[in-house]
């Protein structure tokens, strides 16, 4: 049985990360052949940082990221505290409604907000161009719940006693929250983050619906591309974020492990 499930593990993870490692080698292929391997070279590479339709959408791509997270991260950590303040009832209803643009079709979401776009500068002339800011708006939105879902969990194993016993000691309310509240649940804001900035790089069919001519992402130039052929130098700068994701999600572990073993020791 054990054996079993080892060669069951070692299927699924092939399934996932062979795609990924074909793709990084093809990165190095000299020809533009997707199936024929014809010699090792870095000039996708190169191309890469002198294709500006590439680089000006990973610069929005970047950008948006980096935005919304701060953003729907800041307003995820106020309002995941909000709502653990609730009552039980109120808590379980804001909840539920927290889960829906999770459930929700991500085509649905993206209409939706276009259709809000297009009428707040239609019927109350708010001058609002599909761009930038629509994007960052919108990757704000389907980034909320996510945090919201990682900082709950860690407010509920958090002693209200020890913000109490703050208090008690001389802090006032806002140096207790900044003090004590705010570092245990840092892991939370921290994942929060993560997800947060991850989902917004990977969004495709949101982002289609919001961007303009001028400002779209990297998935959406992707995309466009893919209409007539994908360039290797696509292949180029998937292995980049490959690698540089993997780095981060690595750096992130090896932090938990070392908090994780400074409260072990304090323990001992």
């Amino acid at each position: 049985m054990k054996r079993l499930g080892k060669v069951y593990t070692w299927l699924i993870m092939g399934f996932l990360y062979i795609p990924i490692f074909v793709l990084i080698v093809y990165s190095f292929n000299e020809s533009k052949s997707r199936s024929v391997f014809t010699g090792f070279t870095f000039k996708w590479y190169k191309e890469l940082f002198s294709n500006r339709l590439i680089l000006s959408s990973l610069g929005n791509t970047l950008l948006i990221a980096l935005v919304s997270s701060v953003f729907s991260t800041i307003l995820g950590t106020a309002a995941a505290i909000g709502i653990q303040a609730m009552s039980k009832k109120m808590r379980s209803l804001v909840m539920n409604i927290t889960y829906l643009p999770i459930i929700d079709p991500e085509i649905v979401t993206g209409v939706s907000l276009m259709l809000l776009f297009v009428y707040m500068r239609t019927k109350l002339h708010i001058p609002l161009e599909m761009g930038l800011i629509t994007l960052a708006f919108a990757h704000i939105t389907f980034n909320l719940p996510y945090v919201i879902l990682n900082v709950i969990p860690k407010l509920r194993q958090l002693d209200h006693s020890v913000y109490e016993a703050a208090l008690d000691l001389g802090c006032n309310p806002a140096q207790a929250f900044t003090k004590v509240v705010i570092p245990e649940i840092m892991p939370g804001i921290i994942s929060g983050f993560l997800m947060a900035f991850t989902y917004s790089l990977d969004d495709f069919i949101i982002s289609y619906f919001v961007s303009g001519p001028t400002s779209q992402t990297l998935p959406v130039t992707i995309y466009s591309m893919t209409r007539k052929k994908v360039s290797p130098e696509i292949n180029a700068l998937s292995t980049i974020i490959f690698i540089v994701v993997l780095a981060v999600l690595m750096l992130v572990n090896l932090y938990d492990m070392r908090q994780a073993k400074k409260k072990q020791e304090k323990i001992d």
